[in-house]
């Protein structure tokens, strides 16, 4: 399968038009058709309807794998100019907005930092493809226990930090006066449904075990990333919300209550791509193969957070 070809099908499926195909990637209308029969006449299949243009069954099968694959690629890619590339003086990370806490902040050097924040889920696939040289990425997580990774390329993940979790409450919340609580008590309760800022809810679900597509309603979504505004949002009574405690119990006109079931910590780990050393046995899908020995900045960096 043509990764070109298959690159142009994406765009089309994405736009759904052929011709807006064209203009994102420099081609002529022609040649996107072309590449899209010539990427069915290999398959066998057809693969989008042209009026209107959208994926056919085998389309919406072949657009599962393609995001992946391609995303392998661009990995694999990635890490092989590595061996070509000259020394760098500067650093780019990439950080998910709750694992930028003052460990983080206080590690980064003095100067030549790019600093990008990112959501959860874009920090893996920045450092793979090569945007930036490391990655900071939080979740949660039981104490001691590495966070699940996207099984996109050799990353090396190295726990920062572990800090316990409270809920946000307003003040005058009900619950407020509590010294701890446990989520199968909070699973009815209305959240704030912030997947870049906070706690994704999907994952709250997962920790909670309940039943499938129940639990931790949605009262508010907040698509940014400014945790801030997440904890504002909070305090004004639009929903709860799971934050590290350390940034929960600074919030005005809020109480911070300590999560006490399940043990859960909140979780800070470094991401770096990984060397060609052999893969230790029992090592989760996705994450580290022993690092290469880092160089300058990301050295600097990495020594940085660990003392």
């Amino acid at each position: 399968m043509d990764p070109h070809l298959l690159r142009t099908y994406v765009t089309v499926v994405r736009l759904a038009s052929f011709s807006e195909a064209a203009r994102e990637l420099g081609y002529t209308q022609s040649a996107v058709s072309q590449h899209i029969a010539a990427l069915e006449a290999d398959l066998g299949l057809p693969l989008l309807t042209r009026r209107p243009v959208a994926p056919t069954p085998a389309g919406e099968r072949l657009t599962e794998h393609a995001g992946a694959l391609l995303l392998r690629l661009d990995a694999a890619r990635a890490d092989l100019d590595r061996f070509a590339a000259a020394p760098r003086a500067t650093l780019s990370i990439a950080a998910s907005p709750l694992a930028l806490h003052p460990r983080t902040l206080a590690a980064l050097p003095a100067t030549g930092v790019t600093l990008r924040g990112l959501p959860r889920e874009r920090v893996p696939v920045a450092v793979a493809t090569g945007e930036a040289d490391a990655g900071l990425v939080d979740g949660i997580a039981a104490p001691s226990d590495p966070l699940r990774l996207p099984d996109i390329a050799p990353l090396a993940a190295t726990g920062v930090s572990e800090e316990p979790l409270a809920v946000l409450l307003p003040a005058a919340h009900p619950l407020a006066g509590r010294t701890g609580l446990r989520l199968d008590d909070l699973a009815d309760a209305r959240w704030l449904d912030a997947p870049a800022a906070g706690i994704p809810l999907d994952r709250l679900r997962a920790v909670h075990g309940g039943p499938a597509g129940r639990g931790f309603r949605t009262a508010l979504r907040y698509e940014g990333t400014d945790t801030r505004t997440l904890a504002a949002l909070a305090a004004a009574g639009h929903g709860l919300v799971l934050l590290p405690l350390p940034v929960a119990a600074s919030v005005p006109g809020a109480t911070a209550v300590p999560l006490t079931a399940p043990r859960l910590v909140h979780r800070t780990e470094l991401l770096l791509l990984a060397g060609n050393h052999a893969e230790p046995s029992g090592t989760p899908a996705g994450r580290s193969r022993t690092p290469a020995e880092p160089s300058g900045p990301v050295a600097e960096f990495t020594r940085r957070l660990k003392t």
